[in-house]
């Protein structure tokens, strides 16, 4: 019986694997890290908006706007390195480094001293004697913004004639090779006596541009208030600088929503591909039973074979198809993760860090074989009750509809790190229990759920091979497409 069944098993998986969907869908994972980071650097477009700052009040307005946006971007380039250090484990470069601080948020002086020490030239230079691999990855993160030099002419411009001047700085023409300016900050001769500014923005205005304008312009405006009435202007310089001094605590490491969403990516994944491969090599043997009762191939088969070593077969060898691609992936996976350089590889090299244990690794196969087993042997059942894949797909839609629908709600609640009642009833739900559970492993589940919700699972899978193989044997050589009910019948009479 178990030559039969290996017999029959290894003739699904080269008919399976002979087709070129299989290959095309097997190579499709492998393409995507290959073409990744190529496509990435073609397809890469600067987010910094260009900004232009015309003062026409004297008195620094625009030095400390052009300041402000400076500091701002060394703050980005500082924060991105700091998070790099911590994902490397490269504190050992510096540790006396404000990059190498652990949650911690940069104030201007922290940022100022950052660059008057170097910056980023100075701080890859001390990863370069740690690890000169670490030190050529990393790419700091475009600014926000940028200030571009203010032409004179339009320094001396009277306001009302700047939207004539402005024009070929906003909407340049295509032959001067021109970068349009994204914003024009106008700062008017009277401003202090007036609170108004102007903006002439290429576009919808961002939120940060104008939050930025207001904490840089309302100290000034303040100033000028408090000199014109009288202040002297050390006083009033001092009540400008008065502010509070923040700390900010965050949580460690891999702790906090950042820790769900890294330690959810690889349980998520699991879940996703279970999914897709279940869908892919189910759909791929229910054709092969549908074709082989067309063209009368099973008779031949049931001479060489009993029903029962014929539908061992066919699942064994539909699990070694799907397992055969999840091998393949993941391989791909660990490639990526661990011999590879860039963004691909620093997003899946922290995610394998919380299913790295034995149990971890041993709870995702047994799901992932349970649900294998599961959906495989409901296409099976499809596959031998249709005369044709038209009749299959009448049964196979509303099958994949049931498994899919909760899909999208059960990712969302994941990544939200909430859970909460539906998540708690889909993890006892059978058909959903493997999907669930795979995806629950990241963000933590209690062991007793992932026990007893495996031990349901079994049984519904014995029970469900038990039934459905009823209907299997009965099927195999009738010639009408059956209804629910006469599908039920058969699962109600013993073989």
């Amino acid at each position: 019986m178990v030559q039969h069944i290996r017999l029959v098993a290894a003739r699904e998986f080269r008919q399976i694997a002979m087709t070129r969907s299989f290959w095309l869908t097997l190579l499709i994972l492998p393409l995507i890290f290959a073409l990744g980071p190529v496509a990435s650097r073609f397809l890469d477009k600067s987010d910094t908006d260009l900004v232009m700052v015309i003062d026409q009040s004297g008195g620094g307005a625009a030095t400390a706007v052009s300041e402000r946006i400076a500091i701002d971007g060394e703050r980005t380039a500082l924060d991105a390195l700091a998070r790099y250090v911590r994902r490397h484990d490269l504190q050992r470069a510096d540790p006396a480094a404000p990059w190498a601080a652990q949650d911690h948020w940069y104030s201007d002086a922290e940022v100022a001293k950052f660059v008057t020490s170097g910056g980023l030239k100075t701080a890859l230079a001390a990863i370069a004697r740690v690890s000169k691999d670490d030190a050529d990855r990393f790419e700091a993160p475009d600014p926000d913004y940028r200030v571009v030099e203010t032409p004179p002419a339009l320094t001396a411009t009277p306001p009302a004639d700047l939207d004539k001047a402005l024009d070929p700085y906003l909407r340049p023409a295509e032959k001067s090779n021109r970068q349009p300016v994204d914003y024009v900050v106008l700062i008017p001769r009277d401003f202090g006596a007036s609170p108004a500014i102007r903006i002439w923005a290429n576009g919808p205005p961002r939120a940060s541009m104008m939050a930025l304008l207001q904490s840089v312009l309302t100290p000034h405006l303040r100033s000028r208030f408090l000199t014109g009435n009288g202040v002297p202007p050390a006083t009033a310089a001092t009540v400008n600088t008065i502010a509070p001094v923040i700390q900010v605590t965050s949580p460690p490491p891999g702790g906090g929503r950042e820790g769900v969403l890294i330690r959810s990516i690889l349980p998520l994944a699991c879940a996703y591909v279970l999914l897709m491969s279940l869908m892919l090599s189910g759909s791929w043997m229910l054709q092969g039973t549908v074709e082989e009762r067309g063209n009368k191939l099973l008779e031949t088969v049931l001479a060489c074979v009993s029903p029962n070593e014929l539908m061992y077969g066919k699942l064994a060898g539909t699990v070694a198809v799907g397992l055969s691609m999840i091998l393949t992936w993941v391989a791909c996976g660990a490639f990526a993760a661990y011999a590879t350089h860039g963004a691909i590889a620093d997003v899946i090299r922290p995610a394998l860090d919380p299913v790295s244990s034995i149990g971890s690794v041993l709870t995702i196969l047994y799901f992932f074989l349970a649900g294998y087993l599961m959906v495989s042997m409901i296409f099976l059942a499809i596959g031998a009750v249709s005369n044709s894949m038209r009749d299959a797909q009448g049964y196979l839609m509303p099958v994949i509809l049931l498994i899919m629908m909760p899909f999208t709600l059960l990712m969302q609640a994941v990544l939200r790190g909430s859970g909460g009642f539906a998540v708690e009833v889909l993890t006892w739900i059978p058909l959903y229990t493997p999907f669930t559970v795979l995806a629950r492993l990241g963000s933590g589940m209690p062991a007793w759920e992932v026990i007893g919700s495996g031990a349901v699972l079994a049984l519904f899978v014995l029970v469900e091979i038990m039934l459905l193989g009823r209907v299997f044997r009965a099927s195999l050589l009738g010639e009408a497409r059956l209804s629910l009910p006469e599908i039920v019948k058969l699962m109600r009479q013993p073989r």
